[in-house]
């Protein structure tokens, strides 16, 4: 499992040029699940996520996590985090986890960071061609694997 966080001011995802989910200050998570993850997994990403300190204290050291902000998380569900482009110029999605197993680890982390770590999250739909608007802070980008 592997997540890319971008630290925003705010972003709004779209599908069908219909507002499906919106944040204020808080972080993008982009979220890839691959062949053979398990809930253990979910359980590391989503404390990573939620001690994540990648916000500037009084100081302006990147010192406070999204909970100590009040911030928000938009999780989304990438498939293609896991697209291989070593060979040729067609991303191979091979070590990608199908729907059928990623879709209840990508909910799992929803629930995990919402009911275990208290923090608001938003999503988008599962599989569907989404449009995200993001205005960056920073910019700041962490990418993490399990």
């Amino acid at each position: 499992m592997k997540f890319v966080a971008q630290r925003v001011l705010c972003a709004t995802l779209t599908v069908d040029d219909q507002l499906v989910s919106e944040i204020g200050r808080g972080l993008v998570v982009y979220l890839g699940v691959k062949t053979g993850d398990h809930i253990t997994a979910v359980k590391k990403i989503a404390e990573k996520i939620a001690k994540l300190r990648v916000f500037s204290d009084e100081a302006g050291k990147m010192n406070l996590s999204v909970k100590d902000i009040g911030g928000e998380v938009l999780l989304v569900s990438q498939f293609t985090l896991y697209g291989d482009a070593r060979k040729g110029n067609r991303p191979s999605f091979t070590d990608a986890a199908r729907g059928d197993e990623a879709n209840p680890l990508y909910e799992a982390a929803v629930k995990e960071l919402r009911e275990v770590w208290d923090i608001p999250v938003k999503t988008g739909i599962f599989g569907a061609d989404m449009h995200i608007l993001q205005k960056n802070e920073g910019p700041v980008t962490i990418i993490y694997e399990v």
